[in-house]
């Protein structure tokens, strides 16, 4: 396929080493936008929103277009900006406690609603291929902690959603993913206070 020279694009991740970070994957409609949130509210630690959303929200308001190939790169690179700018800052957050408060934990979490490795599967789902820069960022990235949503809540429209009848099978998809590649990751499911109890008990065994 055609797509940008990704010599133009910088996917470089950049984590402090004070900085447990945590990505949640899953297909679309199953609640990670809110577990991020819920996590980021119990922990009082930032969290990266999904920018894909973000960059085809602006896009559809503006030509009424969905996601293309040339979309893929430019998308990756705006992810990975925000998660670079909020690791740094989550790194900063810790340090400034060190000087005002007793801390008892000696690193400090950032929440990942998504990363590059969901963009690559997704490529995969919808083009049957992904852009070698990407696939190489994606696999290269580390996250201390991968959480796989399941397909356990209804399923909400918006103006980007298009899958509710295969967010199944796009789960199913995810998996053989992460275990194609050696991922390690949870399976997170339930009501969002399950969901927050199970990753505190996650955290617990990093």
């Amino acid at each position: 396929m055609n797509g940008n020279d990704a010599t133009a694009f910088n996917l470089t991740q950049h984590t402090p080493k004070t900085v447990i970070k945590i990505a949640i994957l899953g297909a679309e409609s199953t609640g990670k936008t809110t577990l991020c949130r819920d996590l980021a509210t119990h922990f009082s630690s930032p969290w990266v929103p999904e920018y894909m959303r973000i960059y085809l929200q602006e896009k559809w308001d503006n030509e009424q277009m969905t996601c293309t190939w040339d979309d893929l790169l430019p998308i990756a690179q705006g992810q990975i900006k925000l998660e670079n700018k909020l690791a740094q800052q989550a790194a900063q957050d810790f340090l400034s406690r060190l000087d005002i408060d007793t801390v008892t934990d000696t690193q400090k979490y950032l929440f990942c609603d998504t990363s590059l490795f969901e963009l690559m599967v997704y490529s995969n789902w919808y083009y049957g291929d992904c852009p070698l820069a990407l696939k190489q960022a994606a696999l290269a990235h580390h996250y201390d902690l991968i959480l796989l949503t399941d397909v356990d809540i209804p399923w909400v429209a918006d103006d980007l959603r298009d899958s509710p009848y295969e967010r199944e099978e796009i789960s199913a998809y995810f998996e053989s993913q992460l275990n194609k590649y050696n991922k390690r990751f949870r399976r997170i499911g339930g009501n969002r206070d399950e969901r927050v109890r199970q990753v505190i008990n996650y955290l617990r065994y990093l």
